[in-house]
């Protein structure tokens, strides 16, 4: 009877998710420099390979990390999305060339943050 139990808790585990099954993509890495430009990323549930609707994103950064600035950010905004598991965003690009974007989310049902880091490139 005790090994049952070890096997029904041991299964149990096997089926939930952990915040390293969820993946951040870009829908494009490339964007135009200027104001109000559109940034749009999918999450992607990495076990199924499916998009994940109803996240919900509190946090976001977007600096110049990879030109050297990370001090350099600029504010970000959600936009709307039809598609399901897109999450759009808009922002100011000041200046052409590499900015990175964190996003951190929570997931219905998932304990743990999804955190995800994005390399974009801005140009004119």
């Amino acid at each position: 009877m005790l090994l049952s139990g070890v096997l029904i808790v041991g299964s149990a585990t096997v089926t939930l998710a952990a915040s390293q099954d969820y993946e951040f993509q870009p829908v494009s890495t490339d964007v135009k420099q200027g104001q109000g430009s559109l940034v749009s990323v999918r999450l992607i549930d990495k076990r199924t390979g499916k998009p994940v609707p109803d996240a919900v994103i509190f946090t976001t950064r977007m600096d110049m990390a990879p030109e050297g600035m990370e001090m350099m950010t600029t504010p970000v905004e959600a936009a709307t999305s039809t598609e399901p598991g897109v999450y759009a965003f808009k922002t100011d690009f000041a200046m052409a060339g590499g900015w990175r974007f964190k996003l951190a989310a929570k997931v219905q049902g998932e304990p743990d943050t999804v955190q995800g880091e994005l390399v974009l490139k801005a140009a004119p």
